[in-house]
């Protein structure tokens, strides 16, 4: 299970973070919200991505960091995220993809499109549960591979 997880939101996915924010806690798993902390219409996502990627790498010495985030269409908060070396976010529909991500990529920046799953609120229960349980399966071809990622920078 994580240990520390960072959850963050623009406009578009404030409502949704807020949903998740409560099944989080009703399931006794803390989080540290990177904000926004009100609705705020003219906000943008960079910040946010910004802020979780940074908590995420600051905490890396500790056990599993992530950061769930959330706008719109989650392209770009993954976008804005990924601009940080070690960090590997992904934008996620779907249960397998939550998992495929995890086990093959070692994610730990879930983005989530508030447009496609805010009103599927099982879908985003099986995403959650599903990327939060799911542990990096850590085989070499999946190392290296995250490696050239953060050699790319």
């Amino acid at each position: 299970m994580v240990m520390k997880l960072f959850i963050g939101a623009d406009h578009g996915g404030y409502y949704l973070k807020e949903k998740i924010e409560a099944y989080l806690a009703k399931r006794g798993i803390e989080t540290t919200d990177v904000g926004d902390k009100e609705l705020d219409p003219h906000d943008d996502f960079p910040q946010f991505a910004q802020l979780a990627a940074i908590k995420v790498l600051g905490e890396e010495e500790k056990d599993d960091p992530r950061a769930i985030l959330i706008c719109t269409g989650g392209q770009g908060m993954a976008m804005a995220a990924n601009r940080f070396k070690g960090i590997r976010a992904a934008v996620i529909w779907d249960k397998f993809e939550a998992h495929e991500c995890r086990n093959d990529n070692n994610s730990n920046i879930l983005c989530l499109p508030a447009r496609v799953i805010e009103n599927d609120e099982q879908l985003w229960h099986d995403i959650l549960d599903e990327w939060m349980n799911t542990p990096f399966a850590g085989a070499e071809r999946f190392r290296r591979r995250n490696n050239e990622l953060d050699a790319l920078n």
